[in-house]
C-alpha cells in the first residue's frame, strides 16, 4: 500500500515533525512494508529524517503525479484548515485534498483539530471540500461542532492526537544529560501580537519559582523563531534559567518536556509532549486548540494572552500548589491520559481500512 501524507511538514515547528513521527510510526506498525510519501517544505530533510518518500509540497505536478500513484491522501493532523494565521492555508489543504478526489483517491481526515474559520469564502472552501471526503476525523468536541455548524454532513469521528499514542519511555536527551540537569521546570513560549503583556506575566511567576530555588528551562517548539522568543524571555527575567537548544531531535525535546515536574506551555504540542509522561501542566492560551486539550487532559488554563485577567503571582501560586501535590495530581492525569494513548493507533487502523488495507 502506498500513501500520501499532507500537513505542515517540512518548516522545523517540533509539533508538526511529531505528528508526522507519530503518524508514520502508527501506520508502520500496522503495515510494516507501507510506502509512504510526504508532501514537505524540505523533502531532502523529510526523506532522511523519516525514512519515507517525500516531494516539495509547493510543486503541484509532483504533488499530483504522487496522489496518482498512490492508494490514498491522509490529510492531518495538526490545525490545517484555519483561516486565524492567514489566508493561504485553507487553499492549500483544501487544494491537495480536492485534487486526490480528481484522481479518485480515497481522502481520510487524520485527527485535525478545526478552526478558527472566520471568513465566509473559508467556510464554503471547508464545506465543499469535506463533505466529498471519504472520512473525517478530529481531535476534539469543538472541531466537530464546528464542522457541523458550518454545514459538514458527514460522519465526523473524535480521535486522540496522534502525538499522544507515542511512547516516550525510551526517549532522553543528551543535552539534558550533559547539563546534569534532573529537576527542573519546562517552559514552552512563542510570540503572539497582542496589547496585554503576557510575557511580563509569564516572566514574573518565573522569577518567584527561580528565586525559590527551581531551575527553568525553556525549550523551543519552532525552531529559532521560538528560541529567538525564548532568548526574549529569558532576557526579560531577573532570575537565572535555560534555553535548550533549538535543534534538539523531537525525542530529545519530548524527554526534557516529559521528565520535568511542571510544564508551563503555550504550544499546543508542549503539552501534548507533558501528557505523555503523565507530567502535569499549566497552559497560556493563545487558540482554542489549547483550552480544548486542557479539558481533555484535565489540566489548567491560567490564562489567555488577548485578556488581562490573570497575573505572574496567580501563574506562581498555581505553580507552587501543583508542586506540592505533584504525586497526586500525576496519578489522576495518568489515569485521564492512559485509555486516550491506548486509542491512538485505532485511527491509523481506520486511515488503513478507508485506502482498502
Amino acid at each position: 500500500m502506498h500513501v500520501v501524507l499532507s500537513g505542515y511538514y517540512g518548516f522545523d515547528n517540533v509539533g508538526d515533525e511529531a505528528i508526522l513521527f507519530s503518524i508514520i510510526s502508527a501506520l508502520r506498525k500496522l503495515q510494516k512494508d507501507i510506502q509512504i510519501t510526504v508532501l514537505s517544505n524540505n523533502p531532502e530533510s523529510t526523506q532522511q529524517t523519516y525514512g519515507v518518500g517525500a516531494v516539495n509540497r509547493w510543486k503541484m505536478k509532483e504533488v499530483s503525479a504522487a496522489l496518482k500513484g498512490a492508494d490514498g491522501l491522509i490529510s492531518g493532523g495538526g490545525s490545517l484548515l484555519q483561516d486565524q494565521t492567514g489566508m493561504k492555508s485553507i487553499p492549500y489543504y483544501s487544494g491537495i485534498m480536492q485534487i486526490a478526489k480528481m484522481h479518485k483517491k480515497p481522502v481520510f481526515v487524520y485527527a485535525q483539530g478545526m478552526g478558527p474559520i472566520n471568513k465566509g469564502i473559508s467556510k464554503l472552501i471547508v464545506r465543499k471540500t469535506l463533505n466529498k471526503v471519504d472520512q473525517i476525523t478530529v481531535r476534539d468536541e469543538e472541531s466537530k461542532k464546528l464542522l457541523e455548524n458550518i454545514g459538514i454532513k458527514k460522519s465526523i469521528g473524535i480521535v486522540p492526537d496522534p502525538v499522544t499514542g507515542l511512547d516516550g519511555s525510551s526517549f532522553h536527551s543528551s543535552w539534558l544529560e550533559s547539563a546534569g540537569l534532573d529537576n527542573y521546570i519546562a517552559i514552552s513560549v512563542r510570540d503572539w501580537p497582542t496589547t496585554v503583556d503576557y510575557r511580563q506575566k509569564i516572566v514574573d511567576s518565573l522569577d518567584q519559582l527561580a528565586g525559590n530555588g527551581e531551575t527553568i528551562i525553556f525549550v523551543p517548539m519552532h525552531g529559532e523563531h521560538d528560541a529567538r522568543t525564548s532568548r526574549e524571555f529569558a532576557e526579560l527575567m531577573k532570575e537565572k534559567s535555560l534555553v535548550a537548544p533549538a535543534d534538539l531531535s523531537i525525542e530529545e525535546k519530548i524527554a526534557i518536556i516529559g521528565q520535568s515536574k511542571l510544564l508551563i506551555g503555550m504550544r499546543l504540542h508542549s503539552l501534548i509532549f507533558s501528557s505523555i509522561f503523565y507530567t502535569p501542566f499549566i497552559a497560556i492560551s493563545y487558540d482554542p486548540k489549547i483550552d480544548a486539550f486542557a479539558k481533555i487532559a484535565g489540566q489548567p488554563i491560567i490564562g489567555h494572552v488577548e485578556q488581562d485577567n490573570w497575573d505572574g503571582h496567580q501563574l506562581y501560586a498555581q505553580a507552587k500548589d501543583i508542586l506540592e501535590n505533584r504525586a497526586s495530581l500525576e496519578a489522576s492525569m495518568k489515569a485521564t491520559i492512559q485509555p486516550i494513548q491506548s486509542q491512538a493507533l485505532d485511527t491509523a487502523k481506520m486511515a488503513l481500512d478507508v485506502f482498502g488495507k
